[in-house]
């Protein structure tokens, strides 16, 4: 059985194709620039050249079907047959309260995607546009949708409720969501195995830091709170979104400045951040370099970016009491050595001593890492992510009937056998 997953951004298509017999990766890749031209396919399979393809992609049912041609190819194709894949998985990040697990698309699921897909402007457009490509191109197999909103409905009411007009609620479904869901589930629940516990019992903080960024305060094994909200824009620093700020900021730039609604949207999601801070980076790799060059504005970049970290560790610690362990992940959370030095920098007396050798020396997206000393009463781990095995394992389970919710459903990779390959 091979399962195709998708993650359909507004210009790009991730892809991997999974042999579920053999639990290991067939192919993946990526088409970048879709919509917005010079596009192409990076294509990737265990044991060869890395292959890619200048392929104009002009919307995402072409992208879609770029990918197809690209895993049937005879040169470069892994699969001789495409009903050789059972089934697909689709990324979706906002599923509003309609969704709290992951679920099979019909003609009613996709109806109630589109309808909140305001909640997530940026995103479940171009997710509706890849289930809708992906169904023309393969419309005999089961289609699955994955949420990333699902892991955080466990969240308790006065978590996700705002301190606003509760019609807004009422009307709009305004409160918070949380994003990076699969993230957070996969890197929790290995974050258990290493711990040697139920994820029940459990209480640990997840850290997802890449250009987008999110954290989670997990209690007894499920999400009670996130730092993203409505929309992705809230929470952590980011690469390119502002994250926490005053709410009147945009009211008062907006009046000084002669911006539209929409201008001021475009510069908090797209031109703030560590981008606005340092001016001209996204790449935590260039504000590090930057810094080490004498660049103040890359500093002090890597200084509130570090110090919103800990903020943020520090109000979980309190929200879930009793604490396990930190888990660094994504990219920046993989590799940046610094950043996790920065944020973890005289937390002793809550219990976590970071051992600065170990956490130089961790910089994998491979393997998994302790990078506390011994004695450390809080563990924090480096684990790399893996949300496209999340998609593989709910796809599977669904087919084969086995599937309920995260809470109650084991995953293969949540036993003490499983290992990454």
């Amino acid at each position: 059985m091979d399962i195709l997953a998708l993650n359909c951004g507004s210009s790009s298509v991730k892809y991997q194709l999974f042999d579920w017999k053999r639990k290991e990766v067939i192919a993946k890749g990526m088409v970048e620039r879709v919509t917005i031209g010079d596009s192409f396919i990076i294509h990737e399979v265990p044991g060869r050249e890395t292959y890619r393809e200048e392929y104009e992609c002009p919307d995402h049912q072409v992208a879609i079907h770029l990918i197809i041609k690209t895993l049937s190819s005879k040169s470069h194709g892994v699969v001789a047959d495409m009903n050789q894949i059972s089934a697909v998985g689709h990324r979706v990040v906002h599923g509003g309260e309609k969704f709290t697990c992951s679920v099979r698309i019909d003609a009613a699921v996709l109806d109630a995607i589109k309808e909140v897909q305001h909640l997530a402007p940026l995103h479940n457009p171009p997710n509706i546009s890849g289930i809708e490509a992906a169904q023309s191109v393969l419309p005999n197999v089961p289609h699955i949708a994955i949420f990333d909103t699902a892991f955080h409905q466990t969240m308790p009411r006065h978590a996700f409720t705002y301190p606003l007009p509760y019609e807004w609620y009422q009307k709009y479904g305004v409160r918070r969501y949380g994003f990076h869901g699969t993230s957070h589930l996969y890197v929790s629940k290995r974050a258990s195995v290493l711990l040697g516990k139920d994820p029940k019992d459990c209480n640990i903080i997840t850290m997802h830091i890449g250009n987008g960024v999110s954290h989670c305060a997990i209690k007894g094994g499920v999400s009670v709170d996130t730092s993203m909200g409505l929309t992705p824009l809230e929470g952590a620093v980011m690469g390119t979104r502002c994250g926490d700020i005053d709410p009147a900021i945009p009211m008062f730039i907006q009046q000084k400045e002669n911006l539209s609604a929409k201008e001021i949207d475009s510069i908090l999601n797209k031109k703030s951040g560590v981008l606005g801070i340092t001016g001209q980076f996204t790449d935590r790799r260039d504000v590090i370099e930057g810094a080490e060059n004498g660049d103040d504005r890359c500093q002090l970049s890597l200084d509130i970016e570090a110090y919103r970290l800990k903020k943020y560790i520090g109000s979980y610690f309190a929200a879930i009491g009793r604490l396990d362990a930190v888990v660094f992940t994504a990219g920046v959370g993989e590799m940046g050595w610094l950043l996790r030095e920065k944020a973890l920098e005289n937390l002793e007396h809550l219990g976590i001593k970071l051992d600065k050798v170990k956490n130089k020396n961790t910089m994998t997206r491979k393997t998994e890492n302790v990078i506390t000393t011994a004695d450390s009463p809080i563990k924090v781990f480096v684990i790399p992510t893996d949300e496209e095995l999340v998609f593989t394992e709910d796809v599977v389970a669904i087919l084969e009937g086995s599937y309920t919710d995260h809470m109650h459903f084991r995953y293969g990779f949540a036993g003490k056998d499983f290992q990454r390959k």
